[in-house]
C-alpha cells in the first residue's frame, strides 16, 4: 500500500492506493489563505500539519487494514512557499506563498546583484519564487531573517514533521531560483545573492528516491506494521505530470484549475527565460520540463461567477458543448498578474469589446476565450525554447466544460484528448513516487499513462478565426499596461 500527500493551497488531499494502483481511500482537509496586505499572500504552516495529521487519521479511521500495510508514502506540494525557521526548527512567520507579488523589487536586485541568474537558473527573477521573498525579509524583517536556520519549500516543512529529515526533490527546488537546474545541484552564488548558504538549505534527493522514513511515534499513531519510506515526491505541476504518465520528453498537458499550465516534458534543460518560461527539472532522475504559468484560468470563471452573483454550474447552463465562432467581447485574464509571457505582477485583467448587446453568455465565452488566448501565449513561448507540441491532455476543474476544452483545442490547434476513469491529482503522483522510492521500480514500470477518452480536434474554419482574435488580444497588453 502506498500515500500520497498533496499539499495544495486550498486543501491537504491524501489518497491511499493499492498495488493495483487502486484509490482505496482519499480525504481531504481545507485550509485557508491569509492576505494581510495588497499582494500578500500567507499560510501558517501549523495549519498545513494539523489538516494533514486529521487527513490521515481519516484514512486509518477508514481503512485501517490497508493502513497498516503502508510502505511507502510520497509527497507533492504547492511550490515557492518561504518557510524560514530557526535553529530549534520553529517557524518564524507565516509562510510566504506562491501567488504573493511583494517582492518585485527584489527580483530586481537580485538579477542585479547575480547577472548569471537567468543562464543558471534557466528562469526569469519572478515574485513568486522564493529567492526574491528572501530579499523582501532581509530588507523589511531583518532581525527575524538572522535567525534564519532553514529555509524549506511547503512539502519540505511536511517531511520534517513526518521523519525529521530536511530533503527537498528536484522538482520544487528548481522553484527557488537557488537551483543550478542544468547539474541538479545547489548554486552557491545564488544563495549569496540573498545572503544564504547551503547550511540553510535541504539536502536535494530525486523525486522517486527514498528522502527517510516515517516517524516511530507516527506509525504507532496510525498503527502501521513497518514505518514507511517517504519519497522525495516532486512540485504540484510535476507529481501531476506522474499521475498523468507524462515522464517521457514530448509528453504535454494543459492543466485548467486556479492557475493555468501549459507542461511540456523534456529529455533536457531548455530555457527560454525572456518570455518567462519555467525550465525546471522534473521528479525524476535526468529529466526536465518546461511550464508556461498563468495566474488565474478557473479561478476567472469562479470570479464571474461570483461578481453576476450566481454559481458556475448556472453560468454553464445553456451554453454550448462547441463554439459556433469567436466571440465579440475580449477578456484579459490578468486578475492578479501574470507570469509567462509577461512577467508582470501589477497588471490587471479587462474586458474589452463590451456593448449593449453584451449578455451573459457573452461574458462566459470571453472568459473561456481569454484563457485559451493566454494558453495559446505559453505555447508560443515554450516553441521560442524549441519544444515543439503535437497534442496534449487537458486536465483541470475548468477541463470538465466540454466548450472549454473545445475552445482551448480551437486556439491552440492541438489535439486535446480528456482523461477518464483515474485520479490524476498530485496526490496519485505523490502515491506513485512513494511506490519507487519504497521498492527501487524503474518509473517505467509505474508511471503509465492515465485512460484517455475523446480527443478533441482542432477545426481548422475556428482555428483560422481565433488565431485572428488573438493577434487582437495580443496587441492589448502593452495598451493596458499603460493604463493599469
Amino acid at each position: 500500500m502506498y500515500i500520497g500527500i498533496d499539499l495544495g493551497t486550498s486543501s491537504v488531499k491524501c489518497v491511499l492506493v493499492d498495488p493495483d494502483q487502486r484509490v482505496l481511500g482519499s480525504a481531504s482537509e481545507a485550509l485557508a489563505v491569509n492576505r494581510p496586505a495588497p499582494t500578500h499572500a500567507e499560510q501558517d504552516p501549523a495549519g498545513w500539519w494539523q489538516a494533514t495529521l486529521q487527513a490521515l487519521d481519516r484514512l486509518a479511521a477508514d481503512h485501517p487494514g490497508a493502513m497498516s500495510d503502508v510502505r511507502g508514502l510520497g509527497l507533492s506540494g504547492q511550490m515557492h512557499g518561504a518557510t524560514l525557521l530557526d535553529a530549534a526548527d520553529q517557524v518564524l512567520r507565516p509562510c510566504i506563498l506562491w501567488n504573493d507579488g511583494r517582492a518585485a523589487a527584489e527580483c530586481a536586485e537580485m538579477e542585479a546583484r547575480w547577472p548569471d541568474l537567468r543562464r543558471v537558473t534557466g528562469n526569469i527573477a519572478m515574485p513568486g519564487f522564493t529567492a526574491p521573498k528572501l530579499l523582501w525579509v532581509r530588507k523589511h524583517e531583518p532581525a527575524l531573517f538572522d535567525r534564519i536556520a532553514k529555509v524549506l519549500l511547503p512539502k519540505a516543512y511536511l517531511r520534517l514533521r513526518l521523519s525529521g529529515e530536511y530533503a527537498e526533490d528536484m522538482s520544487d527546488a528548481a522553484g527557488t531560483l537557488w537551483l543550478d537546474v542544468a547539474k541538479r545541484d545547489w548554486s552557491d552564488a545564488a544563495l549569496a545573492a540573498t545572503g544564504l548558504t547551503r547550511q540553510h538549505m535541504p539536502r536535494l534527493v530525486e523525486g522517486s528516491a527514498p528522502a527517510g522514513r516515517l516517524r516511530p511515534e507516527l506509525q504507532k499513531r496510525w498503527n502501521m506494521t513497518a514505518a514507511p519510506v517517504i519519497a522525495g515526491g516532486a512540485g504540484d505541476n510535476a507529481a501531476g505530470a506522474v499521475s498523468l504518465g507524462a515522464i517521457h520528453a514530448g509528453d504535454a498537458f494543459v492543466s485548467l484549475g486556479t492557475s493555468g499550465v501549459l507542461w511540456a516534458t523534456t529529455a533536457g534543460f531548455a530555457p527560454n527565460p525572456g518570455k518567462a518560461v519555467h525550465a525546471f527539472c522534473h521528479c525524476l532522475p535526468q529529466t526536465w520540463h518546461q511550464m508556461g504559468v498563468i495566474l488565474s484560468a478557473a479561478s476567472c470563471f469562479a470570479w464571474l461567477a461570483d461578481t453576476l452573483g450566481t454559481s458556475e454550474g448556472q453560468l454553464l447552463a445553456g451554453m454550448p458543448e462547441n463554439p459556433v465562432r469567436p466571440g465579440n467581447v475580449l477578456f484579459l485574464p490578468y486578475l492578479s498578474g501574470e507570469r509567462t509571457p509577461h512577467n508582470d505582477a501589477r497588471i490587471r485583467g479587462a474586458f474589452i469589446g463590451l456593448s449593449h448587446e453584451t449578455d451573459r453568455a457573452a461574458l462566459v465565452q470571453a472568459v473561456m476565450e481569454g484563457v485559451a488566448f493566454a494558453l495559446k501565449d505559453c505555447l508560443d513561448a515554450l516553441k521560442g525554447a524549441g519544444t515543439h507540441v503535437s497534442s496534449a491532455d487537458i486536465i483541470g476543474g475548468g477541463a470538465r466544460s466540454p466548450l472549454w476544452r473545445a475552445i482551448i483545442a480551437h486556439v491552440l490547434d492541438l489535439p486535446l484528448a480528456e482523461i477518464t476513469g483515474a485520479d490524476v491529482s498530485g496526490a496519485f503522483g505523490a502515491a506513485r513516487l512513494g511506490r519507487l522510492a519504497a521498492t527501487g521500480e524503474a518509473p517505467g514500470d509505474v508511471c503509465h499513462k492515465a485512460p484517455r477518452g475523446k480527443t478533441i480536434q482542432p477545426d481548422p474554419i475556428l482555428r483560422d478565426a481565433y488565431a485572428a482574435n488573438h493577434q487582437r488580444y495580443r496587441q492589448l497588453y502593452p495598451h493596458l499596461k499603460e493604463v493599469a
